[in-house]
């Protein structure tokens, strides 16, 4: 029987980069698809419709999946997608829940804008890919979830070296270099536009835990997606990913969360 994350990256591979949604959606999900990807319908039909009509404007799609974790029932992916030569560069972050059988029952993404190097010359999706630390899994998880409270909820900016290793903290942020002082520059301030409110999905493997949050911009909701890497009890690494949510009217389901 397959896992959850072979059946989460063949969804991807086979159904998207490969063209063929409806073998796909017939072979990797389960009794219901509930999705979240606002402008995808609910349902087998719903995938279907909307990535029939993708891969027609979109004949030439490279799909590199950089990044799958899975915990328990849940997967997570981090990918790269190219489509048309270059024509367009889209990084996507995924969740997925899936049945008992490991078969995928909803869907939740952030999609952006591929971008150039940070200022400290990284991409959105460099950096290590292999996973570690297992039995620390539980453990990473809480860290991150404590940080994201206390740090990015609650704003207590001053513990964030409880949380971030400030001699060893790699960024891949589009906007911010290495280093705690270059976060903190970016995040302290009263005037950042930028808040949290809702840790809502955490899926966790070892030494990388994704999430994905409710947060805002200015007076728009956004849906964030914070990937971290920990080594001996420290964030060291982060990536992330975020999209404004529409409103409700331009839902095709019942939305983002």
């Amino acid at each position: 029987m397959a896992t959850a994350r072979e059946n989460a990256i063949n969804l991807y591979m086979h159904g998207i980069r490969d063209g063929h949604p409806r073998a796909a959606v017939a072979k990797y999900t389960g009794a219901r698809y509930t999705q979240h990807s606002t402008g995808v319908a609910d349902g087998a039909e719903g995938f279907i419709a909307f990535f029939e009509a993708f891969i027609a404007r979109n004949p030439d799609r490279d799909i590199q999946i950089i990044r799958a974790l899975q915990d328990g029932n849940h997967v997570f992916i981090h990918a790269h997608q190219s489509l048309n030569g270059g024509e367009s560069v889209w990084i996507t972050t995924d969740f997925f829940d899936s049945d008992d059988e490991g078969r995928i029952i909803e869907h939740w993404d952030v999609i952006g804008a591929g971008a150039p190097a940070n200022p400290s010359g990284r991409t959105q999706v460099d950096g290590p890919t292999e996973i570690r630390d297992l039995e620390k899994t539980e453990a990473n998880k809480a860290l991150v979830a404590a940080f994201i409270q206390t740090c990015l909820i609650d704003r207590d900016l001053e513990r964030a070296s409880d949380f971030i290793n400030p001699d060893s903290y790699h960024q891949y942020n589009p906007d911010v270099g290495d280093g705690l002082d270059a976060f903190l520059s970016h995040f302290a301030p009263a005037s950042t536009p930028l808040s949290y409110q809702e840790c809502f999905l955490m899926v966790g493997e070892g030494n990388f835990v994704a999430t994905l949050n409710r947060a805002r911009w200015k007076h728009q909701d956004l849906c964030q997606v914070d990937l971290f890497r920990v080594d001996n009890g420290k964030i060291v690494e982060h990536w992330d990913n975020s999209e404004p949510v529409p409103p409700p009217e331009e839902w095709a389901n019942s939305g983002k969360f």
